[in-house]
């Protein structure tokens, strides 16, 4: 399979990591609030967009920097035009827009309350220069819709009379707003209002002002909320190649979904036992395949990684493979049956590979060969003895995430001391790249403050070397995503976003 950026080889080469942003920075000494902690972070098909989720329920969703405004800061005039080609560099992302996705409910049925929390993120094709994104926490799946608006931006404003009572230039601001629009603030000199009602005046004085340029505001709409459906907690969403469907999983059912029906979904995976004291495992993830809409794949906590096709039964209660690796089938203890459980799987772009991560390891799954693994990367290895204490403290419980280069030779995933550990397929195994994510760069602010602490984004060039602890830690890097056509990682650490590039 070839990347949209570069010509894979059949072995792997060792890759040199760099930093390139952080967003969401934070001092040593500065408390994480809870809400601000990233949950989800996931890129879209194009790479010109990243989403996080955070446990507030919010998604902030950055884009890429223009690649002519990047050229201009980095060369002069003189210089850009002396060259045959302007070089383009990995892409750089800035602040696009956030909002409030999801907000804490009660069930009063159950007496149980609802966690806003953004449990999983999922991009949809684009629309009419639409974007749109799946999101989820425990209970409710919604279809955010975002667009671009343009807006007029008013440099200079002349009233002819010179004594205006504040009241009346309230009314004046207020005079340019639909009902519908969220309301223009005035700062300083500015003040922006939509341009379909931009020559609407006060009728009492002749109002003058000077447009300078348009701007771009995105605004986010919900078009579908998907709910009602879950008697668990969701832990995936997954999108189908056919672009209509997707798929919804819990502890123990898979729901699949039209996009654009709500109130109905087809059950077509149920582990539910008729008596619960029978349960012996549960779902973990699930995911579609990227190019075969009838094929999906859905992991266990018994380590167990299903393959089932959807055309075979309306109810996949038969498994078309079950890859699960030969050291497993052994006597197992208590806690070897908890490490083993698969915490998150990904197809790789050409869905000729599987990437399962559990407590212990990181494995790269044939899809044709369900005995054993391809290659297995160890990476709490050095926990091992030390199983019983992390039970005691529910540290072996920690979900890690993980992800695969466009190209599928590169694995990546999350540890504790926010390690993000990197690996190559072909190189026997070995580790390509160990990051700490937790340095504080050279910092550029953004010009302007946000709601969400992601808002703030710093840039640095250069390697980043540190010396690892060797102590076991409570920091964790649990979530990240890697770019589908560049050499390009996403990483989350507490409530910052780390971008890695080779």
């Amino acid at each position: 399979m070839n990347s949209t950026t570069r010509q894979p080889s059949t072995r792997a080469s060792p890759l040199e990591w760099k930093f390139s942003q952080v967003f969401g920075q934070r001092n040593p000494d500065d408390e994480i609030q809870d809400a601000d902690i990233i949950s989800a972070v996931e890129f879209d098909k194009t790479g010109n967009y990243v989403a996080v989720g955070d446990r507030g329920g919010r998604i902030v969703i950055f884009e890429t920097s223009d690649r002519k405004d990047t050229a201009e800061q980095q060369y002069s005039r003189n210089q850009l035009e002396q060259l045959d080609y302007v070089p383009l560099n990995h892409p750089e992302y800035r602040y696009k827009t956030e909002f409030q996705s999801h907000e804490p409910e009660f069930d009063y049925l159950k007496s149980l309350e609802i966690e806003e929390k953004i449990n999983k993120l999922k991009w949809c094709a684009s629309l009419n220069g639409s974007l749109f994104i799946l999101s989820t926490n425990d209970k409710t799946i919604k279809l955010w819709k975002v667009k671009d608006r343009k807006v007029k931006k008013a440099m200079e404003m002349d009233f002819p009379h010179q004594f205006v009572s504040s009241e009346n230039a309230l009314l004046a601001e207020r005079s340019f707003l639909n009902e519908q629009d969220i309301p223009s603030l005035a700062n300083g000199k500015y003040l922006e209002w939509e341009e379909n009602v931009a020559n609407n005046t006060l009728p009492s004085q002749e109002l003058h002002s000077k447009i300078a340029n348009y701007e771009d505001t995105a605004y986010a709409r919900c078009r579908k909320v998907y709910a009602h459906a879950h008697d668990f907690n969701i832990n995936s969403i997954s999108n189908n190649s056919d672009g209509e469907t997707f798929i919804s999983a819990d502890d123990l059912r898979i729901n699949l979904w039209n996009v654009e029906v709500t109130d109905q979904s087809f059950n077509i995976v149920d582990m539910k036992p008729s008596n619960m004291e029978d349960l012996t495992e549960v779902i973990t993830s699930a995911e579609f395949h990227p190019t075969h809409c009838n094929l999906l794949a859905y992991g266990s906590s018994r380590g167990f990684i299903r393959l089932v096709d959807m055309r075979q039964s309306a109810l996949c209660d038969y498994n078309s493979m079950i890859f699960q690796d030969e050291e497993w089938r052994g006597s197992r203890s208590f806690l070897t049956e908890i490490v083993a459980s698969i915490s998150d799987i990904k197809f790789s772009v050409d869905g000729r590979h599987i990437l399962s991560r559990d407590y212990m390891n990181l494995k790269v799954w044939d899809v044709k060969m369900d005995s054993s693994p391809v290659a297995t990367f160890k990476i709490h290895e050095h926990l091992r003895p030390k199983l019983c204490d992390l039970y005691n403290n529910d540290s072996i419980f920690d979900k890690f995430e993980c992800c695969v280069s466009g190209d599928g030779l590169h694995f990546a995933t999350g540890s504790y001391s926010n390690l993000l550990r990197i690996f190559s397929h072909g190189v026997g195994g070995e580790e390509e790249a160990t990051i700490q994510a937790t340095k504080h760069p050279t910092r550029k602010p953004l010009p302007r403050a946000r709601r969400s602490s992601l808002s703030r984004g710093f840039h640095r060039q250069g390697h980043e070397n540190t010396n690892l602890p060797n102590e076991f830690p409570s920091s964790k890097l649990q979530h990240l995503a890697w770019h589908p056509g560049a050499y390009l990682i996403a990483c989350a650490s507490g409530n910052s976003l780390f971008f890695y590039r080779a």
